[in-house]
């Protein structure tokens, strides 16, 4: 047989694949929301509160309306019928009574430009009655305090009837949880180390390229079209259609490119039901969309936390117990950043073994910017403090750090306390790999010693490691996608599939997986994944479960069809299917690779035959994961993602400046599917957690954000990015597409937790509080600085 008469056995996985989109946007030729004008639209501006805590008396639009141009200026007063949103549902679009944060939006403006909506704002006259402001958790904890949501939020209801939606707040409080395994007295009873601190986590923002925006639009029959951002459209169809009381079937969300989310487009925000009711007022298009300080100001954030950690072990190295209490500034109202205690208690119960733990949380009101959901969920903040826990325990036994956290870490096969089932573990393995190429050890021996070498400049290297879900999150009823394949007369594929792409590459992966299945190039997919009207449902991009969720559900309707096409090719050429295979376009012979016919030609006969059949295939895939009982326990992910990170710093002792000069990683991947992608996943990640080690503090003074801008909100720029030496260990997950986990969240999760113990390895002091600014180090290695002050939770 002549070679080629044979096609070879050739593989995409593992390569190094160019994201499918990246020639549209590094040509300038992607359009985003802002680049969307419809025919007829108008542009909206919101004015916000001038006052950080106040009472509206009143609002006097008259000389906005009048001005030319103007369509329509909204309050309150003109939707009576408006519904809260949230997750605990205490935020009115508009307010009504009383402001509780700069950000509040008073009144909205749609007019024929954005000059003339702008204009019609500063005309726009609020008379306010000022209030005691709750400027911090602390504030609001304290007795006496000013209550934010002292009464009940009422609403109409379906029934013009009136309806609770909130139930008045009696102490400030916002959310609680609590969650505990085996007996922390016994654990510390037990303990030969015991150690404690208390550790003060910041606000940081997710300074996306594109700031949020949004266009909204009605039909002649009512039926609402919404360009949106969103990072979750088919749950957002649900919760706007309880919103405005719509069937959910009359709301279509297509999503333009996303110029970055990180999880700040999980929620819906007042800007959303606001540019749709003045959509709804004018019968005319209407767009929203930030200015860069508006972003900065009326965007979420990462929530800041006070967190108290005590934990302990035997002189032999085992983990005892680990005792925890956190407070949560809630900001103003509660969207998902009340919620990151869900994944915090995870790493606190089950990163390395412990077999006692105890954790409570506290959310309370404030004047503040509500936080939302940020990349790593709150695990950022908890892997902060247990790291710096494991340090602080191994050096009070004498053992070493790397050898105390391998002598705690998990196998694969083992079941949490909190029931998490790790059916792929390469958390040892992340430890030694990292730790053996980075030369921790000898580093860690040699930095420790030049204390007092009298050289003001230090280096020093820090080790931690993280546990985060890897498979998504059984948060919701489902946490599945569906996927309908589709293949023309000549071979090509359409995808569509549920999943949301928001910049992190999945529409490549699934490409991948699907040509790697049906024997195609990559230039013979298109993937179709923005319009609700026209894919499959998805629970949307959240939890790093993208990869792995829409992955296999690619793969599960990817493989029907291969099913297909084989059982038509048996029939052909009078062979059993199982002894055929699909290879570069064409049907072949398994053993040997002999081609038998061209793919599409094998197509076309079945479309134009007497008896037409389609390869037209759907896919639904719902992972085994199980949702967590009311004491928090339950296998909540398919899978678990790991890794450990070293970090490298250089420390002035004089100037308190800190340089990251390295990052050795290395990350439990599953299996490596996109080389190229998955590097881009961690590099960006590493920096994203460097910004959130080192520069980046969004600075709130009672309430107002004081530096909404590039200028003066720090992000970690191209020189002082450190070098990077990432390693992927492959566990080859059973579950996972291909053997894959999701690792989008991974990589920022540790950077912080492994400065911080890099630092104390080239000073000797022990910094609980971030970020290492310049002036923060500098206070912490020449004053005495006392630890943050603990206030009680409870």
């Amino acid at each position: 047989m002549r070679a080629m008469d044979k096609v070879s056995d050739g593989s995409l996985i593992g390569k190094r694949i160019p994201k499918k989109d990246a020639p549209e946007k590094a040509g300038g030729k992607t359009r985003y929301v802002h680049d969307i004008n419809l025919p007829g639209q108008l542009h909206a501006k919101i004015l916000r509160s001038a006052h950080v805590h106040a009472k509206i008396k009143s609002v006097d639009t008259s000389a906005a309306r009048a001005l030319p141009g103007v369509h329509t200026v909204i309050t309150a007063a003109d939707i009576p019928w408006q519904r809260p949103i949230g997750v605990a549902k205490d935020h009115l679009p508009l307010k009504r009574d009383v402001v509780r944060s700069p950000r509040d939006e008073i009144a909205a403006v749609a007019a024929e430009t954005e000059a003339i909506a702008q204009a019609a704002l500063e005309l726009i006259r609020v008379d306010y009655e000022p209030l005691p402001i709750v400027a911090s958790a602390q504030d609001a904890m304290k007795p006496g305090a000013p209550l934010l949501h002292g009464e009940d939020l009422v609403v109409p209801g379906a029934d013009g009837k009136p309806e609770v939606v909130h139930k008045a707040s009696l102490d400030n409080t916002a959310m609680t949880f609590t969650y505990a395994q085996g007996d922390c007295r016994e654990g510390e009873a037990e303990s030969d180390a015991v150690v404690e601190d208390v550790f003060r986590l910041h606000y940081v923002t997710h300074c996306c390229m594109g700031v949020s925006g949004v266009i909204a639009e009605f039909d002649a029959s009512e039926n609402l079209t919404l360009y949106s951002n969103t990072q979750v459209p088919f749950l957002h169809k649900r919760e706007f259609a309880d919103l405005l009381g719509m069937d959910p079937g009359r709301i279509r969300i297509i999503q333009p490119p996303i110029g970055g989310g990180f999880g700040s487009k999980l929620d819906i925000y007042p800007f959303e039901p606001i540019a749709i009711y003045l959509a709804k007022f004018t019968q005319r298009p209407v767009k929203l969309v930030f200015t860069r300080e508006e972003e900065f100001v009326a965007s979420p954030t990462r929530q800041p936390v006070l967190l108290k950690l005590r934990s302990g072990c035997t002189k032999n190295g085992v983990l005892t117990f680990r005792y925890v209490e956190t407070v949560h500034d809630n900001g103003a109202y509660t969207s998902w950043g009340a919620t990151t205690p869900f994944v915090m208690m995870q790493t606190i119960s089950s990163l390395y073994r412990v077999p006692n733990c105890d954790y409570r949380t506290r959310a309370v009101y404030s004047n503040n910017p509500y936080a939302g959901s940020f990349r790593g969920y709150g695990n950022l903040q908890a892997t902060f403090a247990v790291e710096a826990h494991m340090d602080k325990l191994a050096e009070a036994i004498g053992m070493d750090p790397l050898e105390f956290r391998l002598k705690n870490a998990h196998d694969q096969g083992e079941i949490t306390p909190q029931g998490m089932h790790f059916n792929s573990c390469g958390f040892k393995d992340c430890l030694r790999v990292a730790a053996e190429r980075s030369e921790y050890q000898r580093k860690h021996r040699d930095c420790r010693s030049k204390w007092d070498d009298g050289n003001p400049v230090k280096r020093g290297v820090g080790i931690a490691s993280m546990l985060h879900v890897g498979g998504g999150a059984k948060i919701y009823p489902s946490d599945g996608c569906g996927t309908i394949l589709k293949m023309d007369d000549f071979a090509h594929v359409t995808l569509l599939t549920g999943a949301s792409e928001i910049g992190q590459g999945s529409e490549t992966v699934l490409a991948q997986l699907v040509c790697e299945e049906l024997g195609l190039p990559l230039s013979a997919v298109s993937v179709v994944n923005n319009d609700t009207d026209i894919t499959p449902w998805d629970v949307g991009a959240h939890a790093s479960r993208t990869t792995f969720i829409a992955g296999n559900s690619a793969l599960g309707a990817a493989r029907k069809a291969k099913d297909k096409i084989l059982a038509a090719a048996a029939g052909k050429f009078a062979q059993p299917a199982e002894a055929l295979d699909l290879r570069k376009c064409f049907v072949v012979e398994k053993n040997g690779g002999k081609k038998l016919i061209e793919l599409g030609k094998l197509i076309r006969s079945l479309h134009f035959s007497d008896k037409a059949e389609l390869v037209m295939t759907t896919f639904y895939y719902e992972p085994p994961s199980k949702h967590q009982d009311r004491e928090f326990r339950g296998d909540v992910s398919a899978a678990y993602a790991w890794a450990t990170q070293v970090a490298e710093v250089e420390v002035d002792t004089q100037t308190g400046i800190v340089r990251l000069l390295k990052v050795t990683g290395a990350h439990d991947v599953g299996r490596v599917l996109n080389r190229l992608g998955i590097e881009g996943q961690i590099e960006g990640g590493v920096v994203m957690g460097q910004g959130y080690a080192l520069t980046e503090n969004l600075l709130v003074e009672n309430g107002v954000v004081r530096n909404p801008n590039f200028r003066d909100y720090k992000l970690v720029t191209a020189p002082e990015i450190p070098e990077m030496d990432v390693s992927f260990i492959e566990t080859m997950d059973g579950e996972g597409p291909q053997g894959a986990k999701g690792v989008g969240e991974a990589p920022a999760i540790c950077v912080a937790a492994a400065v911080g113990n890099a630092i104390y390895n080239a000073t000797g002091v022990r910094i609980t509080a971030l970020p290492f600014t310049p002036e923060n180090v500098y206070r912490a290695l020449h004053s005495n600085a006392q630890p943050p002050i603990w206030i009680a939770a409870a």
